[in-house]
């Protein structure tokens, strides 16, 4: 089959490797689409934190945002799982830790992540092989779009939830990226007042058809404080800017990650009552991001303006196709 394959930095191709054979408890996925991630990008430059730490080598085969049909399945695995449309976690904790039968598989120390870290090859592909107990169902009223926006949906459904988003809440979202619009969709879903913080005015109409009330820049900057900021930049310098904006005993809530080292005053921390809640990955947020597309109360559809084959994706992946009028592109295997 074909995959995409990153060699080393900056180095990526499309490649024939063998086709995944299903071991006991997992299946094997024909992809149908599969979206570009930022932390895709970051595999292909050799700029993430992975790399240091040795969770990630050289070559890698990424693709973490992904929904397709399973076409075969190995021991164990019931059958109704044969031609089911699916999508599934990123993170693949070992499953026997005290992390894992805690339901906290997503910060397991020998965890795998598709197409991250560990080695686990990833859904760029025509193909990709998961374990049985990582899928979820789509509904049949969710099209392939939407199916490969529910892992970028639940990580934003987490953060909206750890910012207690709801009625009488009021909410800033710093940056307006995927992540950041998505999340913005969920707290306003769940009845908060969401106010957006871009870099400059480029996303204020996608933000607002997301549901954000206001828009501010840089140049421009709320001059209010909230009962919760979400911090979806991969600035260094946001978080304490996020923290100088939040209310006393309020929350503040950090899903982007920077490439440098960031700095808070932790005495505002501390003198200002707040909760601090960082979000690593999607996977208690699966279900209920996959819920709120399927009722209509979220509809991720105008983040995907663009789609292209699996033999474009080093180009997109080198920033030499644009996303168009949404934030993500996304690749069809079959085009």
């Amino acid at each position: 089959m074909r995959a995409l394959v990153i060699a080393g930095p900056r180095s990526a191709r499309v490649e024939e490797v063998a086709e995944p054979v299903p071991g006991a408890g997992q299946v094997v996925v024909d992809v149908r689409r599969a979206g570009i991630c930022g932390t895709d990008v970051e595999l292909f430059t050799g700029e993430m934190a992975y790399f240091a730490q040795g969770k990630t080598r050289f070559p890698v085969r990424p693709g973490h945002e992904w929904c397709g049909v399973v076409t075969a399945a190995g021991p164990g695995v019931p059958g109704g799982w044969l031609g089911a449309r699916v999508t599934g976690d990123t993170m693949l904790g070992c499953g026997r830790c005290a992390r894992c039968r805690a339901g906290r598989r997503h910060v397991c120390a020998d965890r795998y992540e598709v197409g991250i870290s560990g080695g686990w090859p990833g859904a760029l592909a025509e193909q990709v092989l998961v374990p049985a107990w990582s899928l979820h169902r789509l509904p049949d009223t969710l099209d392939d779009r939407t199916g490969a926006l529910v892992e970028p949906g639940g990580n934003a459904w987490r953060a909206a939830a750890a910012a207690q988003a709801g009625p009488g809440r009021r909410i800033l979202v710093c940056g307006p990226g995927t992540i950041g619009l998505l999340t913005t969709a969920f707290a306003v879903a769940s009845g908060a007042s969401v106010h957006v913080l871009g870099l400059d005015d480029h996303q204020r109409s996608l933000a607002r058809s997301f549901g954000a009330s206001e828009y501010w820049t840089g140049a421009d900057r709320p001059p209010v404080t909230y009962d919760a900021v979400i911090d979806a930049t991969d600035d260094h310098r946001t978080p304490g800017f996020a923290l100088a904006l939040c209310e006393p005993a309020g929350r503040v809530v950090f899903i982007g990650v920077s490439g440098s080292p960031s700095l808070i005053d932790s005495r505002d921390l501390v003198l200002g009552d707040v909760t601090a809640v960082g979000i690593l990955g999607a996977s208690a947020g699966l279900g209920p991001a996959i819920e709120h597309y399927a009722d209509g109360r979220v509809d991720p559809s105008g983040l995907v303006d663009v789609t292209v084959g699996l033999s474009q994706a080093a180009e997109a992946l080198a920033g030499r196709i644009s996303a168009g009028s949404g934030t993500k592109i996304h690749i069809d295997p079959a085009a």
